[in-house]
C-alpha cells in the first residue's frame, strides 16, 4: 500500500509490518536492524487473530453500524478505532498517517478503550533496559511480553533512532492528534468515520518538509503590498536620484513623476530635510524647462548673492574653521621671524577678500603673538575691473581692518589692485624683499574654469602665476564635493550628499525662522541650482574633492605642507566650543590637510602648501 509519503515509505511500512491497516507480522527473521528477539517475535498466525477483509480502521458510519449488528469473534472489537465524526468536502478513504516503528509484538490482551490502527498515542514506545545497559523501545501495555533468551550481544545495537527520524515522528504523531482530534482524555461522543482530506495532508508534508516556508495568498500579498507602498514615506534624495536618471535617459515623463514625487514632500520652511528638497526640485526644474525656469547665473555675481555667501562663512562652522585653519598655518609659518627679527614684515596676498572676517581673527592672533614687537602687515586684494563697484566695497573692509589692527599694535596697510590676475607680478603687487609673502587662495580656486571648460584653464594659469611670485606659504580651503567634471546623475548624487548634510549642519545651529538663514539657504539654492542645471561656462560652481586638489597642485609646482598636530588639536577644541555638546561637526586629519564636515560627511578642507 502506498502510504503517499515519497522517501521509502512504502518498504517502511512493510518491515514494520503493518499493511492494510490492519496488523501483520514481517515473516524475516533478520530485519534489517535487529534480530528476531525470541519469545517476542512469534508465529502471526498464534497471535493475531485471522484477518477479515472487510475489516479496515476507517469506515463510514454506515458500515460501523452494520458491522455492529453481526456477531464478533472475540478480540476483533478490539481493533476498531472509535474517533470523531467529520464531514469532508474531498475524503480520502484511508489515513495516510503510518507509524514509524511498533513494538516487534502485539498480543489480543491490550487493554485499551478504543480500537483500530493507527494507535500512535498507546502504542509509543518506552524505553526499557536489558543486559549490557541497551535501552531498546517498549510499550507500556505489554507488560506480559518477556525475553528469556536475549542474546547478550546486543552492544552493537543502535540505541537510539537518529535524531531527525524521531523528530518527524514527534511531529506526525501530535500532527494526527491534530487533524483526528484525537486526545487522551476526551470521552467519545459518537461513532463516526474520521477523514483527512487531501490538502491537509499535503499542507502537513509540506510543513515537515520546509517547517519555516509558510503559504502565502496571492491576494493577501498583493493586497499587503500595495498597502505597504502607499504607507512608506517619499524620500527626497531618492526621488531626485531617480529625477535625475530619468532626465539622462531622455525619459521626460518619468523624470516628471519623480519631480512630483519631491515636490510632494518640499517646504522651504519645513525641516532640513525638507528644505533641501523644496530647493533641489527647483534646480531640477531649471534642468527640465529652462525656459520657465531658468538657472541662475548671473544672480551669482549679485551683491545680495555675495553678502549671503559672507553669512555662509560666519554661520556654518566648516566654513568658518577652514579660515581658522588658514590663518593658524599662516601664523606657525612666520613664527620663526616673530621670535628672531627686530622688525618683522608680512605681506598677503588675498583675491577674494569678501568682507574681511578671516583676517579680523588673523589681526587679533598676530596682536597676541607679538607681545608689543613692531610689526607691519601689508594685505593685498584684487579687483578685477570686470567687477564694477567692487573696488569701492574693498576700500571700505581695508577701513575696517586698519583700525581693529591700530588698537591690536600693529601697522597695517590695505591695498586693492584693479588687475587681473594674468597681469601680476611681484612689481604689480608692490611686494619688497624683507617681508614675508603668503598667498591665501579661500574659497577662490573653485570658481575658476579649467581645461574641461576652455582651452585658456584660468584655474591652472592662476595656479602658475601664483607660483610665479615666489611665497613662503600658499593656503587653500576648498569644498569638498565632485562637482566639476563629473556627469549629471554624478552631481545630483553629489549634491544630495553634500548640501544634505549642509542643510542638516545649518539646523543644529541657527533657528528655522532665522531671517539670516533664509537669506544664507536662498544663496545655496542658487549654488545648487547652478552646479545641477548649468553646463559650460554657464556653470559657475566647480568645486573639486581634496585629491583632485591635491593633484593639481602638484601639478602647479607646488608641496604640501601638513599641518601642524597643534592646529588640528586646536580646531577639535574650537569645534567643542561651538557645536554646544552636538556631536555632529567632525575635524579630522587628511592627507596633510584638516578636513571639517558633518556626521561625516566632509564639507569643507583646510590646506597649505610651498
Amino acid at each position: 500500500m502506498s502510504s503517499g509519503f515519497t522517501g521509502g515509505a512504502p518498504d517502511f511500512c512493510n518491515s514494520c509490518g503493518i499493511g492494510e491497516r490492519s496488523v501483520s507480522m514481517n515473516n524475516n527473521p533478520q530485519g534489517p536492524y535487529r534480530q528476531q528477539v525470541p519469545g517476542i517475535l512469534l508465529d502471526p498466525s498464534n497471535q493475531i487473530v485471522q484477518r477479515r477483509s472487510d475489516l479496515s480502521g476507517k469506515r463510514s458510519l454506515p458500515e460501523f453500524q452494520a458491522q455492529h449488528q453481526q456477531p464478533q469473534q472475540p478480540g476483533i472489537g478490539l481493533l476498531l478505532r472509535s474517533v470523531k465524526q467529520r464531514t469532508y468536502q474531498h475524503t480520502s478513504p484511508i489515513s495516510p498517517l503510518s507509524p514509524g516503528e511498533f513494538p516487534a509484538s502485539i498480543t489480543p490482551e491490550i487493554p485499551s478503550g478504543r480500537y483500530g490502527l493507527p494507535l500512535l498515542h498507546q502504542l509509543r514506545p518506552q524505553p526499557i533496559s536489558l543486559a549490557n545497559n541497551v535501552m531498546v523501545p517498549r510499550n507500556p501495555n505489554l507488560s506480559a511480553a518477556t525475553c528469556p533468551n536475549f542474546p547478550q550481544n546486543r552492544g552493537a545495537v543502535q540505541e537510539s533512532e537518529p535524531e531527525s527520524e524521531k523528530k518527524i515522528m514527534n511531529r506526525l504523531q501530535e500532527l494526527e492528534k491534530q487533524l483526528l482530534d484525537d486526545d487522551d482524555d476526551a470521552d467519545g461522543e459518537g461513532d463516526g468515520v474520521s477523514v483527512i482530506t487531501n490538502s491537509e495532508w499535503s499542507e502537513a508534508i509540506q510543513s515537515l518538509i520546509s517547517p519555516n516556508q509558510k503559504p502565502i495568498s496571492p491576494s493577501s500579498s498583493s493586497s499587503s503590498t500595495s498597502s505597504i507602498a502607499s504607507s512608506v514615506p517619499i524620500c527626497p534624495k531618492q526621488s531626485a536620484l531617480e529625477a535625475a536618471s530619468a532626465i539622462c535617459e531622455g525619459m521626460l515623463d518619468a523624470a516628471m513623476e519623480s519631480l512630483t514625487r519631491l515636490i510632494q514632500v518640499a517646504n522651504a520652511r519645513g525641516n532640513s530635510e525638507q528644505r533641501f528638497a523644496a530647493y533641489m526640485a527647483s534646480a531640477l526644474k531649471s534642468r527640465l524647462k529652462a525656459a520657465e525656469n531658468p538657472p541662475p547665473v548671473a544672480e551669482l555675481y549679485s551683491k545680495d548673492h555675495v553678502m549671503a555667501t559672507q553669512m555662509l562663512y560666519e554661520m556654518s562652522p566648516c566654513f568658518k574653521l577652514g579660515f581658522m585653519a588658514a590663518n593658524l598655518a599662516i601664523l606657525e609659518t612666520t613664527s620663526p621671524e616673530l621670535n628672531s627679527a627686530a622688525n618683522n614684515k608680512y605681506h598677503v596676498l588675498d583675491f577674494d577678500i569678501g568682507q574681511g572676517g578671516q583676517y579680523v581673527n588673523l589681526v587679533h592672533a598676530l596682536g597676541a603673538l607679538l607681545n608689543g614687537k613692531p610689526t607691519s602687515l601689508k594685505i593685498t586684494t584684487l579687483a578685477d575691473p570686470s567687477n564694477g563697484g567692487a573696488a569701492d566695497e574693498r576700500s571700505k573692509v581695508g577701513e575696517i581692518l586698519s583700525q581693529l589692527a591700530e588698537r591690536c599694535g600693529i601697522a597695517l596697510k590695505f591695498n586693492v589692485v584693479a588687475h587681473k590676475f594674468t597681469e601680476l607680478s611681484r612689481d604689480s603687487l608692490g611686494c619688497e624683499d624683507d617681508e614675508v609673502l603668503v598667498v591665501n587662495l579661500a574659497y577662490k580656486l573653485y570658481k575658476m574654469p579649467d581645461e574641461s571648460v576652455t582651452t585658456d584653464n584660468l584655474r591652472d594659469e592662476l595656479l602658475r602665476r601664483v607660483k610665479s611670485l615666489q611665497p613662503r606659504l600658499v593656503t587653500v580651503v576648498e569644498q569638498d564635493m565632485n562637482a566639476n567634471t563629473a556627469p549629471f546623475s554624478t552631481r545630483v548624487s553629489e549634491a544630495c550628499a553634500y548640501y544634505g548634510a549642509l542643510f542638516d549642519s545649518l539646523d543644529s545651529t541657527v533657528l528655522r525662522d532665522s531671517s539670516d538663514r533664509v537669506r544664507v539657504e536662498e544663496c545655496l539654492g542658487r549654488k545648487l541650482a547652478n552646479s545641477v542645471a548649468c553646463e559650460g561656462r554657464d556653470r559657475v560652481e566647480r568645486c573639486e574633492v581634496f585629491g583632485k586638489w591635491r593633484a593639481r597642485m602638484g601639478m602647479a609646482g607646488f608641496q604640501p605642507r601638513l599641518m601642524s598636530q597643534q592646529i588640528a588639536d586646536s580646531m577639535r577644541s574650537r569645534v567643542n566650543s561651538l557645536q554646544l555638546g552636538n556631536p555632529g561637526f567632525t575635524v579630522k586629519e587628511e592627507a596633510g590637510g584638516i578636513s571639517f564636515g558633518w556626521n561625516g560627511r566632509t564639507l569643507t578642507v583646510a590646506s597649505a602648501w610651498r
